[in-house]
């Protein structure tokens, strides 16, 4: 049998000859981290390769995903479908094993991680979901749900302002099941930290309640295996494991160095470290005996053999409670659904009210919370203005985590990163909200949603101006037309309470992607809808309001804006201009229709169009073209109230009217 450190070597080899195949990468991480690697992985992690995808296998996050080659080595060495073809084209275009790892590439690939600080807050994420999860499900002699979740981090991680946000809660609600480590190593690309990161890191993670175990020797096997050991006895704390650890690891003239980084190592040196570490092989050659020492697929089947056994004894004691873990472990919604929410919408067109959307968003949330176990939600502080909280809504905490309601605090960015964590985890429909605003704050973690296609809710209200006293700190202006350029990412800015239930629907029921709900501050008026205007609502876009002969104009509205496209229409109606209003909450979705619906919504014969919106006017002019007009957001806003700041900006009936009558 190889020993541990032949074994780690194969990652370092692996590693270093891949970074130096592509020309480029991070050979110093997976370097200096294969020991700590090579014991978890060999001696802990409870995965099955054979089966990236069961349901209990402990999770596995590089949050310092430059350091790929790790995981990747990782993958190849276990016995999952990674072939050592896979690793030859390290970095190259439709391979399996691209810079940073990227979620739905390779298997056994958690989560993309590459931004700092997103992998450590996506752990957190997993272990808040599997402490909800077991809390929900396990039952006494049933522990169904039961694993961990390790992550490695760098000191750029915790440079990240996200890790103190996710960290801090992960000790707040006692994650026992979520360990860290702390590669230790003192470099960063711009070379030794200590002249930028003087932090006390230890007591850092000792303040958010955690369990820190420090002075660990990255490279000794034996204080590796007792830290993990440690670290697993206490289930009430998140651990940090702090390794000190030599970057580049074996390399004679670069380890300890920032050379080593980012850059491959040369082929000179490369040499020098297959004498160093003794390893006398080709490049990418592994022998048979290492083979077997990292060889997970007998032990990971048996371990998921063991489970399965249990899982059958648990759907004998609990039927009903087996079949909805199913039921959710598969992301399907419940046999209800489709019926029930497509009742409730309907009874909102029968009933008319005259709402702000945020509030509609909280009935909508009452209406459909009671058909969902799997909704787990939550709120960046502001519950209350962002009415994120529902009738069954019960806290997440330390001592109860069995509730379907997390307290994120203010930690927008933290959150979002956490929510994607949760979707990935599986068995949840998580959302988070906030003001539209502050989404600046969570962009990154937003857009890393719609990168792996993970279908997060976000919801953002006081969408506009109308957020009003609070003035243009508050005041969103552009940031729905950057959301809207996002792939991947459906935006909706309904018009009513209707629009904004029929939002909740299709986000509820989508898969392949995140969604935002924006909603207003202000009442709004609730449109009158035919059964059919109320089917295609979910098209994104739809005639609201026609003329009766063919439209000479067309306005464009969403939000709280569709009542002053509807009131202008009226009078331009009345002198006889036909006009037509489209409302449409969401463009992503109208642009993924066929071109024979589009041009049945805006035909290109009329060019005669207006959008209003009280947000920036870039999105709009792809629909109302060169000819056309936007009545929308030049500036930033002003502090007063909402009224007077419509009337102020110029976004009013009597303006949308002027400019549709001077359209040439």
């Amino acid at each position: 049998m190889p020993s541990r450190r032949h074994l780690a070597n194969a990652i370092r080899a692996l590693s270093m000859d891949a970074v130096q195949k592509a020309k480029s990468g991070h050979p110093g991480a997976p370097m200096g981290m294969a020991d700590i690697a090579q014991v978890l992985w060999t001696d802990f992690m409870s995965h099955n390769p054979q089966n990236p995808n069961w349901a209990n296998r402990d999770r596995f996050v590089l949050s310092n995903g430059h350091g790929s080659m790790l995981l990747y080595s990782l993958l190849h060495l276990t016995g999952y479908e990674l072939p050592i073809e896979e690793l030859k084209q390290f970095r190259q275009l439709h391979s399996k094993t691209p810079g940073h790892p990227e979620y739905g590439y390779a298997p056994g690939v958690e989560t993309t991680t590459g931004p700092l600080g997103q992998g450590i807050t996506n752990a957190v994420g997993m272990a808040i979901a599997e402490k909800v999860l077991g809390a929900q499900f396990n039952r006494d002699k049933f522990a169904v749900v039961d694993h961990h979740t390790y992550t490695f981090l760098g000191d750029g991680c915790l440079m990240e302002g996200i890790s103190h946000e996710a960290c801090s809660l992960a000790g707040t609600l006692g994650l026992g099941k979520l360990v860290a480590f702390w590669d230790d190593n003192g470099i960063s690309i711009d070379g030794e930290v200590e002249g930028w990161f003087s932090d006390d890191t230890p007591k850092r993670f000792e303040s958010y309640g955690w369990q820190v175990i420090s002075g660990v020797d990255g490279h000794d096997p034996e204080q590796i295996s007792a830290a993990i050991e440690k670290a697993k006895a206490d289930t009430t704390r998140p651990t940090l494991i702090c390794c000190k650890t030599v970057i580049g690891f074996g390399s004679p003239n670069k380890q300890g160095k920032e050379d080593c980084h980012g850059a491959p190592l040369g082929d000179a040196e490369i040499e020098l470290v297959r004498k160093e570490l003794a390893w006398p092989y080709a490049p990418f050659e592994i022998p048979a005996d290492v083979y077997a020492g990292w060889d997970a697929k007998e032990k990971g089947a048996a371990k998921e053999a063991s489970w399965e056994a249990l899982f059958a004894d648990y759907q004998q004691a609990y039927p009903e409670l087996a079949q909805e873990f199913v039921r959710r472990k598969n992301n399907s919604l419940p046999e209800s659904w489709s019926h029930e929410s497509a009742k409730y919408i309907r009874s909102l067109q029968d009933n008319p009210e005259n709402i702000a959307t945020r509030k509609a968003s909280q009935n909508a949330l009452n209406a459909f919370g009671p058909l969902l176990p799997e909704l787990l939600g939550g709120s960046a502080d502001l519950a209350g203005s962002n009415l994120t909280i529902w009738s069954g809504s019960k806290g997440v905490s330390k001592d109860d985590a069995s509730g379907n309601y997390l307290y994120y605090g203010v930690r927008e960015f933290g959150m979002s990163a956490m929510m994607n964590g949760i979707t990935l985890y599986g068995g949840f429909k998580a959302y988070g909200a906030t003001f539209l605003m502050f989404m600046e704050y969570a962009r990154n973690a937003v857009r890393m949603a719609a990168l792996m296609k993970q279908p997060c809710i976000f919801v953002y209200t006081h969408d506009s101006i109308g957020l009003g006293e609070d003035g243009p700190t508050h005041q969103p202006v552009e940031q729905v037309v950057s959301l809207r350029a996002t792939p991947n990412l459906d935006n909706w800015r309904p018009c009513d309470q209707v629009e904004s239930a029929i939002a909740w629907k299709a986000a509820i029921e989508r898969t392949d992607g995140p969604t935002t709900l924006i909603f207003t501050r202000q009442g709004l008026p609730q449109q009158n809808r035919s059964a059919q205007q109320l089917s295609d609502v979910e098209r994104g876009g739809y005639v609201l309001v026609d003329s009766d002969s063919a439209p000479q104009i067309i306005l464009i509205a969403t939000g709280s804006e569709v009542h002053l496209a509807v009131e202008a229409a009226a009078k331009l109606n009345a002198e006889g201009l036909p006009t037509r209003v489209v409302s449409m909450p969401c463009t992503d979705l109208f642009d993924r229709q066929s071109a024979e619906y589009k041009e049945s919504v805006l035909p290109r014969a009329t060019t005669k169009r207006v959008a209003v919106e009280a947000l920036a006017k870039d999105t709009w002019y792809k629909y109302v073209g060169l000819d056309g007009a936007v009545v929308g957001m030049d500036t930033f806003g002003e502090s007063a109230p909402a009224g007077d700041l419509f009337a102020y900006f110029n976004i009013t009936t009597e303006a949308v009217y002027n400019v549709a009558k001077g359209l040439k």
